[in-house]
C-alpha cells in the first residue's frame, strides 16, 4: 500500500515494499481496506457513507485501468487517503471517491445527488473539468475550467483541498504517464497548483508538488542537485548533529521543554535560489536548518533569546512571523545563525497548534481542533482571499480574464503595510497606493484623490514597503482612472477598475443605441420609442425574443457597439406596433424620406466632442468640426466618425452601405480635435522652434510630431498632429504656416488624398 499512498512529505514518493505479486498489490491498493485505518476519527455512520460511495466508485470505474496498470480505483483511494490524513469530514471523502465519476464515467450530478446528497454532488460538480463543451482553444477551455473550480472552491474550501490531494497522486504517479505530457503537467503543477496550496497554507503539499514538478520538468538539473546534497549532507553531518547536541543542551539546563526536528531546503528552493540570485552551489548556505516546537507563544521568545546567547545571529536574517502572520496564517519566529565552523544555520521557532497551521493551512480547520484556535483562525487562513475571488467574479464574466486577475493574486511574497489607525494590512509586493485603497474597500479606491506615505505626499503609483503608514485622501466626484491599470498589481483593484470603465462605456453605448433607434424608427414613421413603462413591457418582450437580447437595456447597448442594425429592429418594432394598431405617421415619414437626402434629419446624431467610448473619429482622415462627416456603425466598436470624402469610407460605404448611419456636428463643440498636417521646411538651425512658435501664435497645440531623417538634403517633411477647434481654425493654422520663413509648404494630410 505504501507506494500508492505516500506520504506528502515533499520527498517524493517511498520505496516500494516487497508484494507477494503485481496482481496481488492491485487487489489490496483497489480494496476498501486500503483507506479503513485512516478513518478511525469518523462515526461508524460516516464510515458506512464513505464505503457506499468506494462501492459506487469502484463500479463505475470497473474495467478502467491506470497507466501503471493499476486498477483505476487505486487513485480515488490514494485521494480519499490523503483527504483523510487531513481528517476531511466524510462528504470530502465521499467526494474524492467520486471526484471522476462524472468526468470518466457518464455519471450525472443528479444520479450523485439522489444518492449521496446535494453536498456531496457539488463538490464533486465543482471538481469537473469542463471537458464536453466546445472552446475555441484549449487555453480557453482551460481557464473556463480553473474558474469554475475556484469559484467552487470559493463557496467550499473542501474542493480545492480534494483537488490538491488529487493533483499530488497524479504528479506521484507522473512517471507512469507518457513522457511527452510530464512538461505540460510540471509546469501546470507549478504555475497554478504549487501557489495555490502555498496561498492556503498547505506547506507541505506546497513543498511536495513543488518538488515533483521540478523533478519532472528538469530531470538532468533534478538529478545533479539531488548528488550534491546528498555529497554536502554526508560532509556536514558531524556539523548538524554537533549543532543539535548543543541546542539539546542549552534547553535542558534551561529547563524548556522542546521537541528539534531538523529542516532541509528542497531540491527546487535550493534551484530556485541559485537561478534568481546567480549562486553556486557552494554558495548556497542555508541548505540545513532546526525547528523548535515549544509548548507556548512566550516559549517562542524565551527560546530566541537562548539561541542568541548560544550563537551570533546574522543581522538583517530575524522575522517575526507571530507578530506578523504571513497572509496563508502561517506564523513562526525565524532566525538565522553562525554556527561552528561559521556555517549559516536557520531556526524556525513555533508552538504545536502554529506547526500544525504551517504544514496544513486552510486543513488545519479539520485537523487541528484545540481550544485556544482563536475566533480569527479562518480569516488567518486564507479566507478573505477565496472571498475575493466571489468579489473578482462579481465583476469578470471573461474566464480568460478572471484567470488573469487570480494568478496576480497567487504570488505568495507579501509587504506588511498599516493603516493610519495602526490597523496591519498585508499586501502582494509591488503593490501600490491604488491597491491599497481598493484592498480597504472598493469605494475608497473608486473614490482615491491622492495619497500620503508616512506623513508625505506621493503620487498614487508609489510602490508600497514594509512598515509604512499609508493614508488614502477621496472625493466624492473622484472615479477611476484608466492609467491606473497599467500600474495596480492585485486582482481585485484590476477588476473593481476594469468593471467601472466597462460599466461607464456600456452607459454610453445604451445611449447612442437609444438615439439611433429612436432616429431609425423616426425614418418609418413613428414619433418616438415605446417608453418602460409596464404597458409597452409585452411589445419589448417579444423585440428582444426577435433579437435574442436578455433585455431592453442589453439591445440598446448592443445598437451603439454596432452589433445589431438599427433600421432591422426599428422595422420589427413597426410590424409589432401595427399588430397592436399603431399607424405610421405620413407627415412625419414624408418629411424623413425627403430630407434623408437634403440635410440630417432631426433624428440624426449630433457630435460635439464629449462623447467617449461609444464613439470614435477616425484616424485616417481625422474629421475636425466644419467637415463633412458619416457614421459608420463597426461591428462591436460603436460609432466610428468619418470625413464624407475619406477613401477608407468610401470603400466601407460599397461594401457595407447598411451600417452608414447620419452624423452632423453640434454648433459649439466642447474640445479641440486633432488634424495631420504636413509642414515642408528648408533644414537650418532653429526651424523647429519657428514651426513650433507659428503654431502658438495661432493658439494650435502640438500633440505629436514626427520628422524624416534627411539632414544631408536641402529640406525635410515634418508630420504634425495639431489640436485645432474646427476647419477656420486649421485654415489659420496652414496661412500661418505658409507665411513662416524656412516653411516650403504646409497641407493637411487625409488618407488616400495628397492633400488639401
Amino acid at each position: 500500500m505504501s507506494a500508492v499512498l505516500p506520504p506528502a512529505t515533499g520527498k517524493g514518493p517511498r520505496p516500494k515494499a516487497p508484494q507477494a505479486s503485481p496482481a496481488a498489490a492491485n487487489a489490496a491498493a483497489a480494496s476498501f481496506a486500503a483507506l479503513t485505518a485512516r478513518l478511525d476519527y469518523l462515526e461508524p455512520a460516516d464510515i458506512e457513507q464513505v464505503r457506499q460511495a468506494y462501492r459506487f466508485a469502484d463500479e463505475a470505474h470497473l474495467g478502467q485501468m491506470r497507466a501503471s496498470g493499476e486498477p483505476y480505483i487505486t487513485h480515488p483511494i490514494a485521494v480519499a487517503a490523503q483527504c483523510a490524513e487531513w481528517k476531511l469530514d466524510a462528504q470530502a471523502l465521499m467526494a474524492a471517491l467520486l471526484h471522476d465519476a462524472i468526468e470518466d464515467c457518464g455519471v450525472t450530478k443528479p444520479q450523485l445527488i439522489e444518492r449521496f446528497g446535494a453536498p456531496v454532488a457539488e463538490l464533486v460538480d465543482g471538481l469537473t473539468k469542463l471537458d464536453k463543451l466546445q472552446f475555441n482553444t484549449r487555453e480557453e477551455g482551460q481557464a473556463e475550467s480553473f474558474r469554475k473550480m475556484l469559484l467552487a472552491m470559493a463557496r467550499d474550501v473542501r474542493v480545492i483541498l480534494v483537488k490538491l490531494a488529487d493533483r499530488s497522486h497524479n504528479m506521484r504517479t507522473l512517471d507512469d504517464v507518457p513522457r511527452a505530457k510530464w512538461s505540460r503537467i510540471s509546469r501546470e503543477t507549478l504555475d497554478i497548483y504549487a501557489p495555490i496550496a502555498h496561498r492556503l497554507g498547505l506547506n507541505a503539499t506546497y513543498r511536495e508538488l513543488q518538488e515533483l514538478a521540478f523533478r519532472h520538468l528538469c530531470p538532468w538539473r533534478h538529478g545533479v542537485l539531488e548528488k550534491a546534497v546528498s555529497r554536502a549532507r554526508s560532509r556536514r553531518r558531524d556539523l548538524i548533529q554537533k549543532v543539535q547536541r548543543e541546542v539539546e543542551q542549552a534547553f535542558e539546563a534551561a529547563g524548556m521543554q522542546v521537541r528539534i526536528a531538523g529542516r532541509e531546503k528542497t531540491l527546487f528552493s535550493i534551484y530556485k535560489k541559485m537561478d534568481e540570485k546567480h549562486l553556486s552551489f557552494a554558495q548556497v548556505t542555508d541548505i540545513y536548518g532546526f525547528r523548535l516546537i515549544v509548548p507556548g507563544v512566550i516559549d517562542c521568545y524565551t527560546a530566541l533569546g537562548i539561541l542568541h546567547q548560544m550563537y551570533k545571529p546574522v543581522p538583517g536574517r530575524f522575522k517575526d512571523h507571530i507578530a506578523i502572520p504571513k497572509v496563508n496564517g502561517y506564523q513562526s519566529l525565524h532566525t538565522t545563525l553562525v554556527g561552528p565552523s561559521g556555517v549559516n544555520v536557520e531556526f524556525q521557532m513555533r508552538t504545536e497548534a502554529m506547526h500544525v497551521v504551517a504544514e496544513s493551512g486552510v486543513a488545519a480547520h479539520w485537523l487541528y481542533k484545540a481550544d485556544d484556535a482563536g475566533g480569527d483562525t479562518a480569516e488567518r487562513l486564507g479566507t478573505k482571499w477565496l472571498q475575493s475571488l466571489l468579489d473578482i467574479q462579481h465583476e469578470t464574466r471573461d474566464a480568460a480574464e478572471f484567470w488573469d486577475h487570480v494568478k496576480i493574486d497567487l504570488f505568495p511574497d507579501a509587504v506588511y503595510v498599516f493603516t493610519p489607525k495602526s490597523q496591519i494590512m498585508a499586501m502582494p509586493r509591488g503593490a501600490t497606493v491604488v491597491d491599497f485603497a481598493y484592498a480597504i474597500h472598493s469605494n475608497i479606491g473608486d473614490r482615491t484623490v491622492a495619497a500620503k506615505i508616512n506623513g508625505e505626499q506621493v503620487p498614487l503609483r508609489t510602490e508600497l514597503k514594509n512598515g509604512d503608514v499609508v493614508e488614502v485622501v477621496t472625493a466624492d466626484f473622484s472615479t477611476p482612472n484608466p492609467a491606473w491599470l497599467g500600474f495596480v498589481r492585485t486582482g481585485r483593484a484590476r477588476s473593481k477598475i476594469r468593471h467601472h470603465l466597462k460599466s461607464l462605456e456600456q452607459g454610453q453605448a445604451q445611449e447612442l443605441g437609444e438615439k439611433l433607434l429612436a432616429q431609425a424608427l423616426r425614418a418609418e414613421g413613428i414619433e418616438q420609442l415605446p417608453g418602460d413603462e409596464p404597458a409597452a413591457q409585452p411589445l419589448w418582450d417579444k423585440l428582444l425574443r426577435f433579437t435574442g437580447s436578455r433585455s431592453r437595456p442589453e439591445l440598446l447597448v448592443d445598437l451603439g457597439l454596432g452589433k445589431r442594425i438599427a433600421g432591422i429592429v426599428a422595422k420589427r418594432l413597426v410590424h409589432l406596433l401595427a399588430e397592436q394598431g399603431a399607424r405610421p405617421d405620413a407627415l412625419l415619414l414624408t418629411r424623413e424620406r425627403f430630407t434623408a437626402h437634403e440635410t440630417v434629419s432631426q433624428g440624426g446624431v449630433v457630435l460635439d466632442g464629449s462623447e467617449n467610448a461609444s464613439v470614435q473619429f477616425a484616424t485616417c482622415c481625422r474629421p475636425v468640426p466644419g467637415d463633412p462627416i458619416v457614421g459608420y456603425l463597426g461591428r462591436g466598436e460603436g460609432l466610428v466618425v468619418h470625413a464624407e470624402d475619406c477613401q477608407v469610407a468610401r470603400r466601407l460605404q460599397h461594401k457595407d452601405a447598411e451600417r452608414f448611419i447620419k452624423v452632423e456636428w453640434a454648433d459649439e463643440p466642447v474640445r479641440p480635435f486633432e488634424a495631420r498636417v504636413l509642414v515642408t521646411v528648408a533644414n537650418g538651425k532653429g526651424v523647429l522652434a519657428r514651426v513650433a512658435s507659428a503654431l502658438a501664435s495661432v493658439e494650435a497645440d502640438i500633440t505629436h510630431v514626427e520628422m524624416d531623417d534627411e539632414r544631408t538634403q536641402d529640406a525635410t517633411d515634418l508630420r504634425v498632429l495639431v489640436a485645432v477647434r474646427d476647419r477656420q481654425h486649421l485654415d489659420a493654422v496652414l496661412r500661418t504656416l505658409k507665411r513662416t520663413p524656412s516653411v516650403m509648404r504646409a497641407q493637411r494630410l487625409r488618407a488616400g488624398r495628397s492633400g488639401d
